[in-house]
């Protein structure tokens, strides 16, 4: 992990620095501090795991990674504004948009979101490649994923949700962007796309709505310090949780039994996935 953490980092580093010639220094700034400052880069780290599991050269998976790492900057730059969470804190550290304001904050997201597919058009990369990874990171990231979700939260705040809808919304709001982080991985190879879609899906959804219901489980349990961020956002807002609905515990061991379902899917598939069992377990020990 830390070795492919750092790799993502100085990748995301030389792709932002083309940005440093540009007409507005403070938009180039607050791109910087919203991509560049830290993270757990598991997205990355997913786009990385599944293409050296089906043997694609380590070059070729640079820029899908930054790419999807471009995207959630931009979503968690937009999350955080008053008109979504109104968060002040992130990572540790006062949000984009109390930094620089709100409309830097919009122009921000903005930016880093056409970044990442400009990042994709890499020569190292065939064309069909390219298209393949471009159709998958707008799919999951827009209205049919990403977008989409954030839209059912929004509209289900003070809202009764049962599991059903709760899952649902969770799967595209959180899981189809680390559906399309192995999404990439797979393109980034030279396997049977089409055989291996399926059975990689299946793995990333169960770790996809993992992650979710752990977030959730920590937004209840977890303190400012260790979260970065405050703690009972949630529930401040009136939000439908997986705590809430079903209660800690068990909440926590609905996150545990997705990520069985995921390992039990790669003990199945001919290839070293070894790095994918790790990433879907840290899924559930991770602290923030």
């Amino acid at each position: 992990m830390q070795s492919r953490q750092a790799r993502v980092e100085q990748a995301l580093t030389h792709s932002l620095v083309a940005t440093n010639i540009s007409p507005s220094s403070e938009l180039v700034d607050a791109m910087h501090y919203s991509t560049l400052n830290g993270g757990k880069r598991l997205r990355a780290l997913l786009v990385y795991a599944t293409g050296e599991a089906l043997g694609a050269q380590l070059d070729c998976l640079d820029a899908p990674a930054c790419a999807v790492e471009l995207i959630h900057a931009y979503s968690l730059v937009h999350d955080d504004m008053p008109e979504m969470d109104n968060d002040d804190l992130r990572r540790g550290k006062p949000t984009c948009h109390k930094v620089y304001g709100d409309a830097i904050a919009l122009l921000t997201g903005d930016a880093l979101q056409s970044l990442a597919f400009e990042t994709l058009c890499d020569e190292r990369l065939s064309a069909q490649q390219q298209v393949a990874m471009v159709k998958a990171l707008s799919h999951q990231s827009g209205l049919w994923g990403m977008a989409g979700g954030q839209a059912i939260d929004l509209a289900s705040v003070g809202q009764d949700l049962d599991l059903s809808a709760l899952q649902m919304m969770h799967e595209l709001k959180t899981g189809a962007l680390i559906k399309a982080s192995v999404q990439l991985g797979l393109f980034s190879s030279q396997e049977n796309w089409e055989k291996l879609t399926p059975p990689l899906s299946d793995y990333a959804l169960a770790i996809g709505l993992a992650f979710q219901v752990q977030d959730d489980v920590l937004d209840v349990t977890a303190n400012t310090d260790t979260l970065g961020k405050m703690p009972g956002a949630d529930i401040a807002l009136n939000k439908p949780t997986y705590p809430a609905l079903m209660g800690s515990a068990e909440a926590q061991q609905k996150a545990n039994d997705l990520i069985e379902q995921a390992l039990a899917i790669l003990v199945d598939m001919p290839y070293d996935t070894k790095a994918l069992a790790a990433l879907a377990q840290f899924v559930v020990q991770r602290r923030h």
